[in-house]
């Protein structure tokens, strides 16, 4: 069975932008740790943590991916560290969500080649947004082009003067194979096997490294009184206290460090794992925020649930993922209390009585048994019957409760699904229900009878398509999402529904007079009865009501549903033994649909509201853009950091592959949220569905 980490276990979010270095990392973390015995690269797909068959065809990640990693401090202490390696493509977002909402700290890697990236700047929101600390690891220092005090600069511009550097590279690029501790003022020199010793600081960075140890001694005891005092009385800190020092402010997040190394060549990243462990606060260090009550994720009470391991247990049941060979995978962590196998908790999100199987924790795609999962401790367990992403698990007989919510990313792109074979549009509806109970980024719009899959990008719908048909066995062809055009009826006018088949035997006899008309953008459907004297039935009104939007629902003379429409029923005739209330539904419709063709019908098309924040310098750029995609600007005003944000109604039509463009326009450097709004007049040009 595997060992359960001890009390100095720590989960790390390794979240960076795509190519930063986090799997890299990872893996020499495990092979450092003697966790692996050869280190896996992402080009020959051997990597733990990217091992789902659409990462290793993409060479990259896509999907969180846990890794728990022991290790043994300088001092001969004890711990583990559970990694979670996040995806860096922005369609994968989410992910670095999920994480985060279990993470003790974020470890954002950034490349000492790329620099601060559009997505190091979008996990950093997230991790802010969050509350989770931060430690800042600048990785690939043995690639050509690397320059670790330039991308110091750059973080420290767009950050804040808060990041702190604790080592300092002596040499870069192929040169790079030994560290500046600057707490302890010492080189630290690394050997082929990743291992170090002990050298005194080259003469040509001296002065550069002291001058750095006194400004980040100043910023550590300036945070404790009785230190402060000593050191102005001339006593030095150790190195131990400044690192303790120091962890006091990473955990409150009044600063970060930045720490440096090779994923490649393992320079430096022995001391990662040290300095992971010595400044970042344990899983038993603070505690986690679930809600109480409400309901459908609405309202309800914020409580902290401290991490007491004698305490009641309550776990959070993060992620799901649908494992072709064991079933649903769920993984959680232990807020409270300790987890094992056979223990009975009631699902406080879904209701659902559990009886939990087998743990595990998980190193990849590895399964690592374990007898229990306490506090703070993040593992794993399958077969879960009613605990799907984003549940909470207890001992209580009674009440609700689930974490705290992630944050809402809209979806900017849309795909429709046509099943493959009948087999497949059985399961359809079922497997996609799963899919979205693993990834809450991913929603289901049924329009007009088609299946739409909306989600964050190109690659996210892909890879959801692909997982459809290999983990779950439902087969789909994708097609562009179709406009959601709406018609409204052009004039008031009136129209007369017949139904009449008197042929011998029990027939068939309905007449209405219909007044239709339009209302106010917005107004939906609006039923009035004004017959008098009985000409038509009490018992027929209802059935009349419906034929009427049957007729709109099966769209007007451009083929599109219509809304907007008043219909008012103003007389009628019945028969005493042949009508029926279907015949007066029918009649209904016929009469709707011969006042829609005598008045005619104006095309409605959606409008969103499109708000895109991008660098100031790219404004101009977007703005020629939207012009011409019909757009009005609502507003341009300015955004944190000197970007500016804009705001604009845009047509649905125009907004199709929006989001790949805008990507491709700005580098990858805006943000985009979009908002269904209302609806308006259409172009003349637009008259059959789906065209546009």
């Amino acid at each position: 069975m595997d060992a359960t980490p001890s009390p100095t276990h720590r989960t790390v979010a390794l979240i960076g932008g795509a190519g930063s270095g986090k799997t890299t990392l990872a893996e020499s973390l495990l092979l450092r740790a003697g966790a692996i015995q050869r280190r896996g690269t992402i080009e020959q797909g051997t990597t733990v943590c990217d091992h789902d068959p659409e990462e290793i065809a993409r060479q990259t990640t896509l999907t969180i991916s846990l890794a728990v990693v022991p290790w043994n401090l300088p001092d001969g202490t004890e711990s583990a560290i559970t990694l979670i390696d996040t995806p860096g493509h922005p369609d994968f977002i989410g992910g670095v969500d999920t994480a985060l909402a279990v993470a003790d700290v974020a470890a954002v890697v950034v490349s000492a080649v790329d620099g601060v990236t559009a997505g190091t700047r979008a996990v950093w929101a997230a991790a802010q947004a969050a509350g989770v600390p931060c430690i800042v690891i600048v990785t690939q220092e043995d690639r050509a082009r690397a320059d670790f005090r330039g991308v110091l600069g750059q973080l420290r511009a767009t950050f804040g003067d808060h990041l702190w550097p604790l080592e300092l590279p002596l040499g870069e690029e192929q040169d790079f194979h030994s560290v500046a501790d600057v707490l302890g003022e010492h080189a630290l020199v690394y050997d082929d096997t990743g291992h170090h010793h002990e050298e005194p600081i080259p003469p040509a960075v001296q002065s550069e490294e002291h001058e750095l140890h006194v400004s980040v001694t100043e910023e550590i005891v300036s945070h404790d009184d009785a230190q402060l005092e000593a050191y102005l009385e001339g006593t030095e800190p150790s190195s131990a206290e400044l690192e303790r020092g120091f962890a006091h402010e990473v955990a409150s997040g009044e600063a970060v460090p930045v720490l440096l190394c090779s994923g490649l060549n393992g320079t430096g990243v022995d001391r990662i794992a040290d300095l992971l462990c010595s400044l970042s606060p344990a899983s038993r260090d603070h505690d986690s925020r679930i809600v109480l009550g409400g309901a459908d994720g609405d309202g309800g009470t914020d409580v902290r649930v401290a991490p007491n391991p004698e305490g009641e247990t309550v776990v959070h049941v993060f992620r799901t993922v649908a494992d072709p060979f064991v079933g649903q995978v769920a993984m959680l962590k232990v807020l409270s209390g300790t987890l094992r196998p056979s223990d009975r908790l009631r699902n406080a999100t879904t209701g659902v009585e559990e009886r939990i199987p087998a743990l595990f924790r998980l190193r990849g795609a590895q399964h690592l048994p374990t007898d229990a999962l306490r506090t703070g401790d993040v593992g794993a367990v399958a077969k879960l019957v009613g605990s799907p992403s984003g549940s909470v698990l207890w001992t209580r007989p009674h009440g609700a409760a689930r974490p705290a919510p992630l944050p809402r990313r809209q979806p900017v792109y849309a795909v429709s699904l046509t099943p493959a074979t009948q087999s497949d549009d059985a399961k359809l509806s079922t497997s996609i229900a799963r899919l979205l109970a693993e990834d809450p980024t991913l929603e289901l719009d049924r329009t007009g009878g088609e299946t739409i899959l909306r989600g964050l990008g190109e690659a996210h719908l892909a890879v959801a398509v692909e997982r459809l048909a290999r983990v779950l066995g439902v087969t789909v062809t994708t097609g562009p999402a179709p406009v959601a055009y709406r018609e409204t009826i052009a004039r008031p006018a009136q129209a007369e529904g017949k139904v009449k088949k008197q042929s011998g035997g029990h027939g068939q006899f309905a007449v209405v007079q219909l007044r239709v008309g339009p209302l106010p953008a917005g107004g939906g459907f609006e039923f009035v009865d004004a017959v008098v004297g009985g000409a038509v039935p009490r018992s027929y009104i209802s059935a009349v009501e419906k034929g009427a939007r049957d007729a709109l629902a099966a769209g007007g003379p451009h083929g599109h549903p219509v809304v907007d429409v008043r219909v008012e029923l103003y007389d009628g005739k019945a028969h005493s033994v042949d009508s029926s209330e279907m015949a007066f539904r029918t009649a209904a419709s016929l009469g709707v649909k011969a006042a829609l063709a005598e008045a005619g019908s104006i095309v409605l098309e959606p409008v969103s509201i499109v708000t895109i924040t991008v660098p100031a310098a790219l404004q101009g750029p977007i703005l020629t853009d939207l012009s011409s995609r019909r757009a009005h600007v609502n507003a341009t005003e300015a955004a944190d950091g000197g970007a500016m944000r804009i705001v604009a109604s845009v047509p649905e039509a125009e907004l199709g592959r929006y989001v790949l463009e805008l990507r491709s326009l700005t580098g990858g450097q805006a943000e985009l949220t979009i908002t269904p709004d209302r609806y308006e007049r259409a172009p003349s040009t637009i008259k059959a569905p789906g065209t546009g």
